[in-house]
């Protein structure tokens, strides 16, 4: 059985390395994915926590983490689908179509 600390530990790793992944890469899959790493790093901290307390409160939150997690997933993989369709490219630069002319 994992400590806490290791647990902590684990889940600080998951989602640094998905916040580095949404910072320094340019592909949307690459982002969508290291978003999905730091959701899962998150969750691990609230079900880690619940159980070193001996409640239930973080694994109800964890449960409903992931309900809005494939809610997300679905709407965010039909607009990279048309984005794609439109742009024929994945780099997150050429996705400015929402961004007022001139600003860029």
């Amino acid at each position: 059985m994992m400590s806490v600390q290791g647990v902590a530990l684990v889940a600080l790793v998951l989602f640094c390395i998905g916040f580095l992944g949404v910072v320094s890469r340019k592909n949307i899959f690459v982002v969508y994915l290291s978003i999905e790493l730091m959701l899962n790093g998150v969750n691990l901290l609230l079900v880690g926590l619940s159980r070193y307390h001996e409640g239930s409160d973080g694994q109800v939150i964890a449960l409903l983490i992931i309900a809005i997690a494939a809610a997300e997933a679905a709407v965010f993989l039909a607009l990279i689908v048309t984005l794609v369709k439109h742009r024929r490219t994945l780099n997150i630069d050429r996705f400015n179509t929402l961004r007022p002319k001139g600003t860029r």
